[in-house]
């Protein structure tokens, strides 16, 4: 984390899940950054359904983070992990998770608020009956994996998607296709990658603990040509995700 803030970014997602809070709000405050230059988003755990257990879950994450604000905080899932994008999508409990993060807006402590993961039912019925509409929509977004469809709601609602796992966690990189495209603008696959994500409109957000890395993610100040960025976007959809499929997000448990 110490590594990207010098380098340049000011933008850091965590997680309630991924346990990572504590770590995150001491390098926070190791890197001497003000606070107001910082742009900070944690999640709401996707197994937290109660208004209750949710209003007590911000303030812990409060606390780990060593803030007295979050810029962005966002439903991690709209189902439990174990019951990921199945039959029962929790309308009433995510209303009950989104009235705790209403309250949590109007109390100061949270700036805005939005959802992860949410599919087109899903993010309907936070936008039929919040009073809060959501500013953001996280989603896995890459090549050989863009949802457009959601891509559009999110648009006709002016909502931004942030694409997570840009590189497909690291699959891309063994991509022939990938690679011979990457080489003809002179780019990585990773930042090939990422761009595409920048062309859709959205957000990327990639994730890397190599320094190199780090930098060379952030160095996508190019362009891809509309031909090529529709070859990416034909790409067939692929769920093999290699040892990463143990991920709870694709995996389901």
């Amino acid at each position: 984390m110490q590594q990207a803030a010098k380098i340049g970014y000011r933008h850091f997602d965590t997680a309630q899940a991924y346990g990572n809070e504590e770590g995150v709000g001491q390098g926070l405050k190791a890197s001497g950054i003000p606070r107001e230059q910082l742009f900070i988003t944690t999640k709401v755990q996707a197994d937290f359904k109660e208004y209750q257990t949710v209003k007590q879950s911000i303030d812990e994450s409060l606390q780990k983070l060593g803030l007295d604000y979050l810029d962005l905080l966002l439903i991690h899932a709209p189902e439990p992990w174990a019951e990921f994008h199945g039959e029962n999508h929790y309308f009433k409990e995510n209303l009950e998770v989104w009235r705790a993060m209403e309250e949590a807006v109007k109390d100061g402590k949270v700036r805005s608020i939005g959802v992860s993961n949410f599919e087109k039912a899903d993010l309907t019925n936070i936008l039929e009956n919040c009073s809060i509409k959501p500013v953001v929509n996280q989603l896995l977004t890459h090549i050989g994996n863009t949802s457009f469809d959601l891509l559009a709601q999110a648009k006709e609602n002016n909502i931004l998607v942030e694409a997570y796992s840009p590189v497909a966690h690291g699959k891309l990189l063994s991509d022939k296709l990938m690679k011979q495209m990457a080489d003809k603008y002179h780019v990585s696959v990773p930042q090939l990658a990422i761009r595409y994500c920048l062309e859709l409109g959205t957000l990327p957000l990639p994730k890397s603990e190599n320094p190199a890395h780090i930098a060379d993610n952030a160095a996508v100040d190019f362009k891809i040509s509309a031909a090529d960025v529709q070859k990416l976007k034909d790409i067939s959809p692929f769920q093999d995700y290699g040892n990463a499929s143990d991920f709870p997000v694709f995996s389901g448990k």
